[in-house]
């Protein structure tokens, strides 16, 4: 989608990246189309083939090694699916928290036999993954978890709740967020994986209806007295959970302003589609002068964004996005997002509230974005401390 014309950086101009996005969009097209991604919003959850479909096209595991089972690739390949799936409409599909957010916790900190033992099933979709992070009554604040793991002869026990999880009605692989010693506050936090499959005492709560990304299945989990092998611990330490989070939320925060790009970009697209074919007192939208200002506004700001998460790529790809970085990214990319798509909005007139109209479901969708991978609030705390 070449709406903002804003050339790729040199990382992205590679042609094998120019030749899989084109695989990407064609896949999309076939497995995602609009009507499909309408019967998603009426059953508030993918098709569970979808993951498997998935994983035979191999965009399970981008980035993980070929040792391993993944594709070989790298974030690069990453960005490439989130953009495509927001520039076609799909990105109710929880793939990218599957790949860029589940799936690192095992490759970077998993023990070798946990690698093996996890990675290849989900990167094969036989394994969807989720991450319990979030609580009733702790959502950014992750140092405030209630939920516990606690060993118990070869194994854990686990016991408590978690909200919001993404992908939560299909997840059979859940990293869960939990207190090994809770007497020890983040030191005493542990990645304990629960593979759903029979574990007894493991319930899915409501599929919880949202004001957007109806698509995607968001749960609340309960687990009660959750008999867990002792080696699903991630890296096979406990206590180490805290650590592990801060190393990886950087890169969930990037995720998140590089998806809200991609979205922004398409609203753009379909709004100068729009006001070039709406006619008002005798001419099209696009022929007056406000439509033009704000869409140069719109456009301007986009251009912004788009250049400063390109930065924050390059960055991470070098192993230098810091979180103060992705903060700033994830923030400052979503306050844009939802600010741009409510003008767009506006300049489709009462079709813009209409849910048939692509753009208010970009409007509904980009709401939360300022919500989960911590609050923008927590953002700009992160951000005060470097000060």
């Amino acid at each position: 989608m070449n709406v903002l014309n804003v050339p790729e950086p040199d990382f992205m101009q590679d042609e094998e990246i120019t030749l899989f996005s084109d695989s990407v969009g064609k896949w999309i097209d076939e497995h995602a189309s609009p009507e499909a991604v309408q019967s998603w919003i009426a059953n508030s959850s993918v098709p569970r083939q979808l993951w498997n479909d998935a994983g035979e096209a191999g965009l399970l595991g981008l980035s993980m090694p070929e040792e391993d089972g993944g594709m070989g690739g790298d974030y690069r390949h990453e960005v490439v699916l989130m953009r495509q799936l927001g520039w076609k409409g799909a990105d109710h599909f929880g793939i990218s928290l599957h790949n860029a957010i589940v799936a690192p916790y095992i490759w970077h900190y998993g023990t070798e036999e946990q690698k093996k033992r996890w990675l290849p099933r989900l990167l094969s979709g036989e394994l969807v993954g989720a991450i319990a992070m979030t609580e009733p009554g702790a959502g950014s604040d992750l140092q405030g978890i209630k939920t516990t793991a606690i060993k118990s002869g070869n194994g854990y026990v686990v016991n408590g709740s978690k909200t919001f999880i993404t992908n939560g009605q299909l997840a059979n692989f859940i990293i869960v967020v939990a207190k090994t010693d809770p007497t020890q506050g983040s030191k005493g936090t542990s990645l304990i994986v629960v593979e759903t499959d029979g574990a007894d005492g493991f319930e899915r709560g409501r599929n919880l209806h949202k004001i957007g990304m109806e698509g995607n299945d968001t749960s609340e989990l309960f687990f009660n007295d959750v008999q867990v092998p002792g080696d699903n611990i991630i890296g096979g330490v406990e206590g180490m959970g805290f650590i592990q989070l801060m190393q990886q939320l950087p890169q969930e925060r990037l995720n998140i302003a590089v998806q809200g790009v991609a979205a922004a970009e398409r609203g753009l697209k379909e709004t100068i589609e729009y006001v070039k074919g709406r006619k008002a007192f005798g001419k099209s939208i696009l022929e007056f002068q406000n439509t033009q200002f704000k869409l140069a506004e719109v456009k301007t700001k986009l251009t912004v964004a788009r250049v400063f998460v390109d930065h924050c790529i390059g960055l991470h790809l070098k192993g230098q996005l810091d979180a103060v970085m992705a903060s700033m990214a994830k923030y400052w990319v979503t306050d844009i997002q939802g600010e741009v798509l409510d003008e767009m909005l506006q300049l489709h007139g009462g079709y813009g509230y209409m849910n048939e109209y692509p753009i208010a479901q970009l409007y509904k969708d980009a709401r939360v974005q300022r919500i989960y991978g911590g609050t923008n609030e927590i953002m700009k705390v992160l951000i005060a401390r470097s000060l």
